[in-house]
C-alpha cells in the first residue's frame, strides 16, 4: 500500500524558517521524482519543488533562494527546508511521487502570521 506521509508543518512568524518531511512506503523511493506542492485558500495548487531519482532540483521562481529540497533514499523521505517564510507562503503543502504512477499525501499545513 503507498503512503505519503507529511509532517513538519506549523505556525510561523514572517522571517521564521519550517522544515517540511514526507515519509514514503509501497514503492520504490529511489526510482521516483518527487516534489512539493502548495495550495491556498482560494487558490489552485501550484508546484513549489521537485527532486528527480538523479537528485536534480528545480524551484518555482517564487521560492528560488529561499526553499531548499533533498531526498534521502535510505529513509525513503523527501525534505522542504524552507526559510524566510512570507505570509504568502500560507498554504496546504503537499508531497507528491511521480514516475509510471502519481501519488500524493494528505498535506500538511503552514501558516505564516504574526
Amino acid at each position: 500500500q503507498v503512503q505519503l506521509v507529511e509532517s513538519g508543518g506549523g505556525l510561523v512568524q514572517p522571517g521564521g524558517s519550517l522544515r517540511l518531511s514526507c515519509a514514503a512506503s509501497g514503492f520504490i523511493f529511489s526510482t521516483y521524482h518527487m516534489g512539493w506542492y502548495r495550495q491556498a485558500p482560494g487558490k489552485q495548487r501550484e508546484v513549489v519543488a521537485v527532486i528527480t531519482s538523479g537528485g536534480s532540483t528545480n524551484y518555482a521562481d517564487f521560492v528560488k533562494g529561499r526553499f531548499t529540497i533533498s531526498r534521502d533514499n535510505a529513509k525513503n523521505t523527501v525534505y522542504l527546508q524552507m526559510n524566510n517564510l512570507k505570509p504568502e507562503d500560507t498554504a496546504v503543502y503537499s508531497c507528491n511521487a511521480a514516475r509510471f504512477s502519481y501519488y500524493w499525501g494528505q498535506g500538511t499545513q503552514v501558516t505564516v502570521s504574526s
